[in-house]
């Protein structure tokens, strides 16, 4: 049986989906067309290769992400049933070709070498079928040692994107890659797709993990020898594989268009390129939405509670609150708890400049939503004011907040679902105890606390902080650093 692994980026911060797309909660994260987030449509969208062709088989796939993401990786792959999937941490941003190094260097540790199928974690892609057609063909191509990347079969001068130039016909719908061209000016964008010739660089690679890793060795043996070392001085740490922090991040930054598929005219190996058309997007602003939802007759895309009256070309995102639309046109609304965007259709692409204002203002808008994951559950701010605030805890079945101390808040915790298990205290006065539905418990300044879920469904707490200091810096910890 021939063997295809998923190796699947996940690192990108999505700022121009500003508000929904938070530096800790970026669009992959997100479940922007559907029942699941762009991660997990990724993971299923690689798992129905087997229908495509039921003789490859599938190993769990390994995601790379940086370390703040690690848990919201791992819970949504366990979403999906991938208890044992394999999470690499990178503890800085190196780009692609790095990542995907210590991914084949990872792949190979057993002695295997299986087909490496790299894909971002934020593309949508609706036709699944023709995806995997595509993806089936792209595998029989690696394993006769190609190099392999997808490119989308363009629909419009896109001055957006980055282009492929395909060569001659190789076997298949597979052509010779010819060079990769960078994002060109309108006119040049016309002539490209008038041409024939020229297709949009996906950022989709399939290569056998020794093949890449030899390649890489060639072109750019300063980026295999660092993720070499990384990877010799990495850890295992529960779900995830900690790279060497020192040694990843004396790694030079390239992506794999530079550091190999741009180098291979005249070597000893050879790229191929598959025309992909499958219904594609990036998804990288809102106006792309537009490509991948379902407007109404009057080219509206909405979402949530919404009310539109004689309203054109717009997408109103409501979050949650309900947002009425009177008389406008060319519009993008989006709403969340704590912030909306109003912006002009054709000034979308300037989202970035809200995120950045608000990251050199340290506001903390740039950085979380109201509602911020933990391994443990979520915590959701539903008020605050001058010295108090007031949250929404919610703790998974099994599950135990850290254990912690505060010198300047105390906490009020009232149980509203479920059965929650409080220790408070340390030494001789500690205390450990049970509160159900309706009961609660007072935390003072300066004692140690654990809240933990002994129960089979979600524990929610509704938590009263009061002090004269509510920062997260006020936070003492006492457990295993996994588990914040």
């Amino acid at each position: 049986m021939r063997q295809c692994k998923a190796v699947i980026l996940s690192g990108g911060s999505g700022t121009r989906l500003w508000p929904l797309s938070r530096e800790a909660y970026p669009k992959q994260f997100l479940a922007l067309t559907g029942d699941h987030s762009l991660l997990q449509e990724t993971v299923l969208r690689f798992q129905a290769l087997t229908e495509a062709d039921p003789d490859i088989t599938l190993p769990p796939p390994a995601v790379i992400c940086n370390e703040a993401h690690r848990f919201l990786v791992a819970e949504q792959l366990r979403e999906l049933g991938f208890a044992a999937g394999e999470i690499i941490l990178e503890p800085a941003g190196r780009n692609t070709a790095p990542a995907l190094t210590v991914a084949a260097l990872l792949s190979r540790r057993e002695g295997g070498d299986p087909v490496l199928a790299v894909m971002p974690s934020d593309h949508v892609i609706r036709n699944r079928r023709a995806f995997c057609t595509t993806l089936a063909e792209a595998v029989q191509l690696a394993e006769q040692g190609y190099l392999v990347t997808f490119g989308i079969v363009p629909t419009r001068p896109e001055t957006g994107f980055g282009y492929i130039r395909v060569g001659k016909p190789l076997q298949g719908h597979a052509r010779l890659l010819d060079s990769f061209v960078e994002k060109p000016d309108r006119k040049t964008a016309e002539s490209y797709l008038a041409s024939g010739d020229y297709l949009w660089n996906s950022g989709i690679f399939v290569m056998r993990a020794s093949v890449w890793l030899e390649a890489i060795g060639r072109f750019r043996p300063d980026i295999l020898a660092a993720c070499r070392q990384a990877v010799e001085n990495g850890r295992e740490d529960a779900d995830f594989f900690r790279l060497d922090r020192d040694a990843f991040a004396a790694c030079p930054a390239d992506s794999i268009d530079y550091a190999v598929m741009e180098r291979l005219s005249g070597s000893d190996w050879q790229g191929a390129v598959l025309p992909l058309d499958a219904g594609w997007s990036d998804l990288g602003s809102w106006p792309a939405m537009w490509e991948v939802a379902d407007a109404d007759t009057d080219g509206n895309i909405t979402h949530g509670d919404v009310f539109l009256h004689e309203v054109e070309d717009s997408l109103v995102h409501a979050n949650d609150r309900f947002v009425a639309a009177l008389g406008v046109k060319d519009l993008i609304v989006a709403e969340t708890a704590d912030a909306i965007l109003v912006a002009h259709k054709e000034s979308a692409q300037q989202v970035r400049k809200v995120a950045e204002y608000l990251k050199s203002q340290g506001r903390y808008e740039y950085l979380h939503h109201l509602k911020i994951h933990r391994p443990w559950g979520m915590i959701e701010t539903i008020g605050k004011g001058d010295r108090y605030q007031v949250n929404r805890l919610t703790v998974r079945p099994g599950a135990h907040v850290v254990t912690q101390l505060h010198h300047h808040r105390a906490e009020h915790w009232v149980v509203v679902k479920g059965t929650a298990r409080i220790t408070r205290g340390a030494g001789k006065e500690e205390e450990t105890f049970l509160l159900t539905e309706n009961q609660s418990t007072y935390i003072p300044v300066g004692v140690r606390h654990r809240l933990e879920n002994p129960g089979k469904i979600p524990l929610e707490v509704i938590e009263v902080q009061s002090g004269a200091y509510l920062g997260g810096g006020d936070i003492l910890r006492f457990d295993e650093e996994s588990s914040r």
